[in-house]
């Protein structure tokens, strides 16, 4: 019996997180980075425009992202996204109190 494919919404410190590492690679529009999220993910996490756009202006708030518009290859514009040298140094820390989190949440499971 096949197993059913999960679609998860990503929480919202997670997604900020994905959005970081996302950046990472390159500069990317929106949409950009939720089809990379979801690719990565192998499917199974769905970031939708009403979760990544908020989560793009909160980033941009902290200052951890920055944004332009540019063409796209599809000669559309768009609001392309990259990080910030805080940004970057964001990424790791971010990472370090996830992995935090997800020992923690380990342990729970565990008992």
């Amino acid at each position: 019996m096949p197993q059913p494919q999960p679609s998860t919404d990503v929480l919202r410190g997670t997604l900020d997180l994905l959005v970081l590492r996302t950046l990472t690679l390159e500069p990317m529009h929106g949409w950009g980075i939720s089809q990379r999220i979801q690719q990565v993910s192998r499917g199974v996490l769905e970031v939708n425009q009403g979760s990544i756009y908020p989560a793009l202006q909160r980033l941009e708030h902290k200052g951890w992202i920055e944004s332009e518009w540019r063409t796209t290859e599809n000669n559309r514009q768009a609001k392309y996204y990259r990080l910030t040298k805080t940004g970057r140094s964001a990424v790791g820390s971010e990472t370090i109190s996830w992995r935090r989190y997800v020992e923690a949440v380990e342990l729970i499971l565990g008992t």
